[in-house]
């Protein structure tokens, strides 16, 4: 999930790469490493076919981090997906090809190295999900969850700032094993709001059981900015049926970029998740 940020700290970003190129003139001759978060056009090609948008997509570890805030492995990127034709539409909720399966089913939840407002925010987030009395339950633990909550700190790029990122489901019925936070001051503030913080959590846990963002097939609704879908190629987005159309659904838990409130489940959200499960 992703922020925008004041246009102010846009401009001095474009600023600063528009500097660069005077601030490396007198360093010709020095040799160049290669940038390790380059991504191949191999890579790139997968991501592509299995539905995801290839803007802005960058190398975390081993990992490829795309459309802001989701985490593909290198198993995701090997994976045939057997998804329906994607189906653009306008508000639909929309879900990827593997869900968590062996329902019904309990969810450990831990958090490691952050501050007391990130723990207070986790354990809201798994009450509001447990909340819906579905079949897939989730438990706060001390330690090793089968989702673990870690921090990362990383400062604005292009006007946007991560406030989280997290990935899908395995093909083995697995929900995603890690959530990164942002701990960078700019992500939540100094003095993060904890109902803030637990939105962000509770959308990066929806990823991590199988949600894609609401607005994928346009970014824009919720980012602003020029129209941005986030893949067409008819893989890896499935419409979960129930879920209205021909509106915008401003207020969903799974749109893209966060508007910097406490956005919690709304009707549709609901229905989306007792569908699946």
């Amino acid at each position: 999930m992703k922020k925008q940020l004041l246009l102010k700290i846009g401009v001095c970003m474009v600023c600063a790469a528009s500097l660069l190129p005077a601030c490396t003139k007198n360093n010709q001759g020095v040799e160049k490493k290669a940038d390790p978060t380059l991504v191949s056009a191999a890579v790139t090609q997968k991501i592509s076919d299995l539905g995801f948008s290839t803007d802005d997509v960058r190398k975390v570890g081993d990992n490829y981090l795309v459309e802001g805030d989701i985490m593909l492995t290198p198993a995701n990127l090997s994976e045939v997906s057997t998804s329906p034709t994607l189906r653009i539409a306008e508000t639909e909720q929309y879900r990827t090809t593997n869900l968590v399966k062996s329902l019904p089913r309990t969810i450990t939840v831990s958090i490691s190295n952050l501050p007391t407002v990130y723990a207070t925010a986790t354990a809201n987030a798994v009450a509001r999900y447990n909340a819906l009395n579905l079949s897939l339950k989730f438990q706060v633990v001390s330690s090793g969850g089968a989702i673990q909550i870690i921090g990362f700190n990383q400062g604005p790029s292009g006007g946007f700032i991560t406030l989280g990122s997290s990935g899908f489901p395995t093909s083995s019925g697995n929900p995603y094993n890690q959530i990164q936070l942002n701990t960078n001051a700019q992500a939540y503030g100094t003095n993060p709001d904890v109902g803030y913080v637990t939105s962000v959590i509770q959308h990066e846990m929806g990823h991590c059981i199988g949600f894609r963002h609401t607005d994928y097939f346009n970014r824009a609704l919720s980012c602003g900015g020029a129209k941005s879908n986030e893949g067409t190629a008819g893989i890896g987005a499935v419409h979960i049926p129930g879920t209205p159309t021909k509106t915008f659904d401003a207020a969903s838990f799974m749109l893209a970029c966060s508007n910097g409130t406490d956005r919690t489940f709304n009707a549709n959200d609901v229905i989306a998740l007792d569908y699946l499960y």
